[in-house]
């Protein structure tokens, strides 16, 4: 597959995600050449978490393109993302990357762990 090969939109990455995925890149030398890996693994208080890590593609990856930013999500995480929404707020109560998940039945008060 071509690296610029675009797959299905699993996720959606709002304008506000994008622009501060291109702050960190430009903040962090070590991540200047990486793309954001948006993951789900096993763990968290509800028995699924989020993970958010700079890394390279891998095969199988879904390449998400939005607003200039590319994000990857693997086959495994794309099952649990389908229809998601990536966010990022900057509140003075409330900042970070927020995921809005229709597959989450409940999630922890931190936002990060979820079941479905």
């Amino acid at each position: 597959m071509n690296e610029d090969t675009l797959t299905e939109q699993i996720i959606t990455v709002t304008e506000e995600a994008a622009k501060q995925v291109a702050i960190v890149r430009q903040n962090e030398p070590e991540n200047a050449e990486k793309t954001l890996r948006i993951f789900v693994e096993k763990g968290g208080c509800s028995g699924l978490q989020y993970g958010m890590v700079f890394d390279e593609k891998r095969d199988n990856d879904h390449a998400i393109k939005s607003f200039g930013e590319t994000v990857l999500v693997d086959e495994f995480s794309a099952n649990y993302l389908k229809g998601a929404i990536v966010d990022y707020h900057d509140d003075l109560n409330d900042s970070g990357f927020k995921i809005k998940n229709p597959n989450a039945k409940e999630s922890c008060g931190c936002g990060n762990s979820f079941e479905t």
